[in-house]
């Protein structure tokens, strides 16, 4: 004979028998409306594994009844676009950077694409606005290392930088002091002696020591006044701008470890037409020359 269940006092439920410490458990039905959402969401799911692709199998899935696939979709959009755009990536392919420029409606669809493809491909290092960071270049200042011309700009993203290319452009900071090129005090007085060449006060002893040292060790890149090279990519230590910091410490690491950043090869992996595009974005963006 089944056990009678008893109804609640307070609440006025009919309980389920169970009970635990003392607490007695009710035999609340579930809301109408909660049922009625939850059945329809059965029917809904039953309908899509029907219509669209839903289940995979050994070799593929099921295509459903629509045979709908989200990969053919951005295909053809991606076709629909380069088919819209094909008359311009033509003209730009064949034109040269300076005809981009002195065309307006050229270089408006040159400034749109390269803002595009700059933020997918430059920006998590250069910035969003190209403003740089420690250790990557500021593109919106006049301080170029390979040269800020139109043409200088389109062969750097061209090959790159020390990216193993064949054809890259590459220079080679040497690791003074990790290397044991130089002892450590004489990477102090050469410290010393770059931030002089900056216009700052330094350490007179040091720096006449370190004078000969830059000679003997720096100025063939740098040149013997400290300008740069543009040649071979050294930088210029007589302005206040440094990609890995102006501070005397930033220089000391700089000459101890001879940081070297590497940038992309995008030939090949862009467009000539977009790599024009970009070339002519990152030249307005203020730095260009």
């Amino acid at each position: 004979m089944s056990k009678k269940k008893e109804v609640d006092d307070v609440s006025g439920t009919e309980t389920t028998g169970h009970e635990w410490d003392g607490i007695k458990e009710l035999n609340t039905p579930l809301p109408r409306w909660w049922v009625v959402i939850f059945i329809a969401t059965i029917v809904w799911a039953v309908g899509y594994w029907i219509v669209m692709p839903a289940w995979p199998l050994v070799h593929g899935y099921t295509h459903g009844i629509l045979n709908h696939s989200q990969r053919d979709t951005v295909t053809a959009n991606v076709n629909a676009l380069k088919a819209a755009r094909a008359a311009r990536e033509h003209a730009l392919d064949h034109a040269s950077l300076k005809q981009i420029q002195d065309n307006p409606e050229l270089l408006q669809f040159a400034m749109a694409e390269g803002k595009s493809v700059f933020g997918d491909n430059c920006a998590p290092c250069h910035g969003d606005g190209g403003q740089g960071a420690h250790g990557y270049p500021n593109l919106n200042d006049d301080v170029w290392l390979w040269g800020g011309k139109l043409e200088d700009i389109q062969h750097t993203i061209t090959v790159g930088v020390r990216s193993g290319a064949p054809d890259t452009r590459e220079s080679q900071m040497p690791a003074f002091g990790r290397d044991a090129i130089l002892k450590p005090g004489e990477i102090e007085d050469l410290t010393q002696y770059v931030v002089h060449l900056s216009g700052r006060r330094a350490d007179a002893g040091a720096m006449r020591r370190g004078g000969k040292l830059f000679a003997d060790n720096c100025a063939a890149c740098h040149g013997p006044e400290g300008r740069g090279e543009r040649k071979v990519g050294a930088p210029n230590l007589t302005d206040n701008e440094w990609l890995y910091g102006g501070a005397p410490e930033n220089i000391h690491d700089q000459i101890w470890n001879g940081h070297g950043g590497v940038m992309p090869t995008w030939g090949g992996r862009l467009t000539r037409e977009t790599i024009k595009s970009l070339a002519v974005y990152v030249h307005s963006l203020g730095g260009g020359e």
